[in-house]
């Protein structure tokens, strides 16, 4: 049966396109598009919230290096114990029967030697984002710049490259992190950041090398070949631009996995060194008073946990969002 053609509006032509019609449409860039993928992904908006709340509580309470701060102590500091160092944060209101949402003296309670809690946890969330950053940024290039070679050109660079990626998957990551920070790891956090970027990349080189092995034999990339275009250009200029979406994910999931494995490491003492800290550091220093000072194990814990999930948030709403496949989005 025929359906019957839809009446026109007044003014308008019947049959005619939307754009004969006159009316507004608006083209929209990848960049447009994907950021509207991404802002609509509620999980990833969450994430991006909570992210920036540890990120501005860590460096705005106790400041960041000449930077001061709006918390009135410092991460080294000592002072008598206040009630057993009991946590003096309220966050139960007053109309369900509590005291109160309120600070206190020392909201996160204090140390065995009477050291602020809250500004020693805000110095490690600091350090442990600072390992972070440089864990990712560090094992995303290398894995990138081994994946985008090894995908385009093949042969014996790619077998040679891929066998060295294999053999470091092999390896459990922890084990490896660990020897690799005793022997080199223990002078600074910006060393302990490289060395621990330079065995995480795997993941990135793997996902990289499969997107350029589609890459390589698409018609730009044969017209770049045919008018002389050097490899190292192509695979920069042409290439990576078009692998993006993928770099940028596994920013945030090297970022998230370097937070658990610097805490790893430090839980075992082959992380931060003193007189540094982060967050595995003081797990690692308080872990025998789980039983009897609670708050000082599950304080650094709540942060891992905040920053890790949040990161992991993040790095979902841009993968949707670089999804090509995602055609929810409309005008």
């Amino acid at each position: 049966m025929v359906q019957p053609t839809p009446a026109a509006a007044p003014g308008q032509t019947p049959g005619a396109s939307d754009a004969a019609q006159g009316m507004d449409i608006k083209a929209r860039t990848q960049t447009q598009l994907v950021i509207r993928r991404f802002v609509r992904h509620r999980g990833a908006i969450a994430g991006m919230v909570m992210f920036a709340f540890v990120v501005a509580l860590a460096v705005t309470s106790i400041g960041a290096g000449p930077i001061p701060g709006w918390w009135d102590k410092n991460p080294v500091n000592t002072a008598d114990l206040v009630n057993g160092g009991r946590p003096t944060l309220g966050l139960w209101p007053g109309f369900l029967g509590g005291g109160g949402i309120h600070l206190g003296e020392h909201p996160f309670g204090q140390d065995n030697i009477g050291r602020d809690y809250f500004a020693v946890v805000m110095r490690g969330t600091q350090i442990s984002l600072v390992i972070a950053l440089i864990v990712g940024l560090v094992a995303t290039a290398v894995g990138t710049v081994i994946g985008a070679v090894a995908g385009y050109f093949r042969g014996p660079a790619e077998a040679t490259l891929m066998r060295v990626t294999d053999l470091m998957i092999t390896i459990p990551t922890l084990l490896f992190a660990a020897m690799v920070a005793v022997m080199w790891g223990n002078q600074n956090i910006v060393t302990l950041g490289l060395v621990l970027g330079l065995v995480t990349w795997t993941q990135t080189a793997r996902l990289v090398r499969g997107e350029v092995l589609a890459l390589r034999e698409k018609e730009f990339v044969e017209a770049a070949r045919s008018v002389g275009t050097s490899s190292a250009r192509i695979i920069f200029k042409h290439l990576l631009p078009n692998v993006v979406g993928i770099i940028v994910v596994s920013v945030t999931l090297a970022i998230s996995s370097a937070i658990l494995l610097e805490s790893a490491l430090s839980f075992l003492g082959l992380g931060v060194q003193a007189p540094d800290t982060s967050l595995g550091k003081i797990i690692n220093e308080y872990r025998t008073a789980m039983m009897t000072r609670p708050w000082l194990f599950y304080w650094p814990g709540v942060f891992i946990i905040a920053t890790a999930l949040s990161i992991n948030f993040i790095g979902d709403g841009l993968r949707d969002a670089f999804d090509p496949r995602q055609n929810r989005v409309r005008a």
